[in-house]
């Protein structure tokens, strides 16, 4: 299942993910980025995997790709709080495949990496 995250900055858009997660979960997410992308003109994006890659279905993963194809030229800055290594290792190759930035947060580090997405902060620690 994947929830929005509310009380975000205005700047950014965020998500929770739980259990496992289909193509049918992202529809929410779908509807909030393409809202979030018409009144902004750029992508802050925040996802909290409180789950396992490994949660999500087949279907999911082709629509986080369109999402991320449907909007390349407008990803600034996301931000995915995960414990998990090979979601920190995921991330880090995919930005360099990616126009934006993307970061990977521990989730003891949830509010520098709202801070970071929404470019509250400019964290050159990284």
């Amino acid at each position: 299942m994947i929830v929005q995250i509310p009380d975000l900055p205005a700047n950014l858009v965020g998500f929770r993910s739980d259990g496992e997660v289909t193509s049918e979960d992202f529809e929410i997410v779908k509807v909030q980025v393409n809202n979030f992308v018409k009144k902004e003109g750029k992508l802050n994006y925040l996802l909290l995997l409180d789950n396992s890659p490994a949660d999500f279905t087949l279907g999911a993963w082709l629509q986080d790709a369109l999402l991320g194809i449907t909007h390349i030229t407008k990803w600034n800055r996301a931000a995915i709080i995960s414990d998990l290594k090979v979601v920190k290792n995921f991330t880090d190759v995919f930005s360099k495949l990616m126009p934006g930035e993307f970061r990977c947060y521990p989730e003891e580090q949830y509010e520098k990496a709202v801070d970071w997405a929404s470019e509250r902060i400019d964290d050159e620690t990284y």
